[in-house]
């Protein structure tokens, strides 16, 4: 059974998992990035996940609301709760970034449940229609969101708040 899941499974996921990997170890190093690039993977997993629940599970409120709070608590929690992983970098509009495993490990966990609720789905259909499927999908979907989205402010606050010298080189 495992071999016809893979084998019926789209090309263009295994090049977005691709990509995932490549982005999440390029987050495990400490690196120089331009802030910009700081928006590509909160903004490609909010994608994924909205998607998703879009096309899944349609426009149930009980699905959406589970999603927007979990996104919320878990963004809350990783402003308040982490530190920022941003310093001055050596060019205007660039950080540099404390590397971490985390964000690989996360893009993994979101991609893993993007692809088991497919999975399911395909079996049993039915499940879309299952309220409590739904909304604990859409649950994880959002606990992944909030980190990104939560990281994300964070690590975009703490560039905002850099010394005066670093600001004035950055809108020069």
């Amino acid at each position: 059974m495992l071999q016809q899941i893979v084998s019926h499974t789209p090309l263009y996921v295994w090049t977005i998992l691709a990509f995932l990997v490549y982005r999440g170890i390029l987050a495990a190093r400490s690196r120089e990035t331009a802030v910009r690039k700081l928006f590509i993977i909160p903004a490609v997993m909010l994608g994924l996940a909205m998607e998703d629940i879009g096309r899944k599970f349609g426009a149930d409120l009980a699905v959406w609301a589970a999603w927007a709070a979990a996104t919320g608590a878990m963004m809350l929690a990783v402003c308040t709760l982490s530190r920022a992983r941003v310093a001055a970098g050596t060019m205007p509009d660039h950080v540099r970034l404390a590397g971490s495993w985390t964000p690989l490990a996360l893009m993994l966990a979101l991609f893993c449940t993007k692809y088991a609720v497919s999975i399911a789905l395909a079996i049993q259909p039915g499940l879309g229609r299952d309220t409590m499927f739904a909304v604990l999908a859409s649950t994880l979907f959002g606990i992944a969101n909030g980190y990104f989205l939560g990281r994300l402010a964070r690590d975009v606050g703490a560039w905002r708040r850099l010394p005066q010298a670093v600001v004035a080189v950055r809108t020069a």
